[in-house]
């Protein structure tokens, strides 16, 4: 199979990856291309800003999280459930070769590289280099056998004479890499300031001039019809003893089995292959709005509170008074409830009242509030056992995530249950996943490609209630 794609990656965070991947998705839009985007890593916020520009889900592929048979599988069937010309862009995450361990490139772009057989454009911010930035792409080339350095974007560069500079020195002594273009530099293309680091694109939507001048940028500065033509490499054979572990866009639903997800402003962090292995499992997916909606959707049979940021609409979310009402009695009732990071966050009495953020009540299922905090409570990837049978999956099964918040719960009574065991690099962080009646609830974002139980055990209880 023929795919034209490419990975845009960086020698390390704050080259401008974002931009660029961002501009040339809007540039091939533009020009009619159908892109498939990908963001590599558990970041929920670039795939967000890939679906703005491209009017396509964007998708995750995790080498960590997930088994590289699953990465490979959910990758090519996204690409060819598209129709047309196509290119798939994945944008990477850190460093080329920074992922979870200094000795080993799981999690990292070059993983994800890899698997898929994306040829990598290094995107390098050339400010204060000219012979250096081609000393620097000359050792990523070389550095890792099963990763293909087709081409660089030299960034921030200063003026004409600067490019030329550059475009000589990369072709002098690293013939083999391809420039496909440079980039000066211009505040204006920077992406407005993040909250807590990190802006939704629900929150911080890009304007169409914004977008547009991505697009007269990628347009006026780079070869984007040298980029078309790259073409996604074969990914190495599965090993013996891999297997698939999903079937991909299995229409799914047919049993009648109804979950209700919260998707809006407020609740917007999952991963699209969680709900794509939901539906797979049987499920129909009715979305609902904390925010906005009286009630929870007629004739459910689960919930899923996923993450975002509820602290953002702390006050709209504690004067809808119908919709907790309405979680609190499925909760009651039995109803199978699954919540992560924001969502575990909403189902406690509320937040506390500090200099960072104003008091609200919430819910009230978990007898805890949370509390904003100045500087980032957790962040990283999770490795989680299960120490008992849960919504998520049976006792001993291992399943993994990804933590991120700046709030933090009270100390939860010993009498609520622990489903979760919880490590990082084999480290243990103590007992987590809270359970009341028939909810679960966690800070970890899980990512349920990690593990086949965790759908199916999850619409398994679902399908009991019914």
């Amino acid at each position: 199979m023929s795919n034209s794609g490419f990975l845009i990656s960086a020698p390390q965070s704050g080259s401008g990856k974002t931009t660029v991947s961002l501009a040339i998705m809007a540039a091939l839009a533009r020009r009619g291309v159908t892109v498939a985007p990908f963001k590599c890593g558990p970041d929920f916020i670039d795939p967000g800003y890939h679906r703005a520009v491209t009017d396509t889900v964007s998708i995750n592929l995790d080498g960590w999280m997930c088994p590289p048979e699953f990465v490979s599988q959910t990758f090519l069937t996204n690409l060819t459930c598209l129709t047309g010309q196509e290119t798939a862009v994945i944008e990477g995450v850190m460093g080329l070769f920074d992922g979870i361990g200094a000795a080993s490139k799981d999690g990292s772009s070059a993983q994800i590289a890899a698997i898929t057989g994306a040829p990598v454009v290094l995107v390098v911010n050339a400010r204060g280099m000219a012979a250096s930035a081609a000393a620097l792409v000359k050792g990523f080339a070389g550095f890792d056998p099963e990763v293909y350095l087709a081409g660089v974007i030299f960034n921030n560069v200063g003026s004409d004479s600067h490019a030329a500079l550059l475009r000589e020195s990369l072709a002098a002594h690293c013939p083999e890499v391809r420039c496909f273009g440079c980039i000066v530099r211009d505040d204006a293309l920077t992406i407005p300031s993040r909250h807590l680091g990190l802006v939704t694109a629900e929150d911080n939507p890009l304007p169409a001039d914004f977008i547009n001048q991505l697009a007269e940028m990628a347009e006026h500065c780079l070869d984007l019809d040298g980029l078309i033509e790259l073409q996604i490499l074969p990914g190495p054979p599965l090993q013996e003893g891999e297997k698939s572990i999903s079937t991909p866009f299995m229409k799914g639903g047919s049993e009648g089995i109804c979950v209700a997800v919260a998707r809006d402003a407020a609740f917007c962090f999952m991963y699209e292959d969680n709900l794509r292995l939901l539906r797979e499992a049987g499920a129909e997916l009715a979305f609902f709005s904390p925010l906005h909606d009286a009630a929870l959707p007629d004739g459910i049979h689960g919930i899923y509170l996923p993450g975002g940021y509820p602290e953002l609409y702390a006050g709209q979310l504690e004067e809808n008074s119908a919709m907790k009402e309405s979680i609190q009695a499925a909760v009651e009732a039995d109803l199978p409830v699954y919540a992560e990071c924001g969502g575990f966050v909403y189902l406690t009495e509320g937040i506390e009242d500090t200099e960072h953020q104003q008091a609200a009540d919430f819910v009230g299922i978990f007898p805890v509030r949370c509390r904003m905090l100045p500087h980032r409570k957790a962040l990283g990837y999770r490795q989680v056992e299960l120490l008992r049978d849960c919504l998520v999956g049976s006792g001993g099964s291992i399943v993994r995530g990804h933590e991120f918040h700046y709030s933090e719960a009270g100390t939860m009574p010993a009498g609520v249950e622990r489903s979760y065991r919880v490590s990082r690099q084999e480290i243990t962080l103590g007992d987590e996943g809270f359970r009341t009646r028939n909810c679960l609830a966690s800070y970890i974002h899980l990512h349920f490609g990690s593990n086949p139980e965790i759908a199916q055990t999850f619409i398994a209880a679902c399908r009991m209630h019914k």
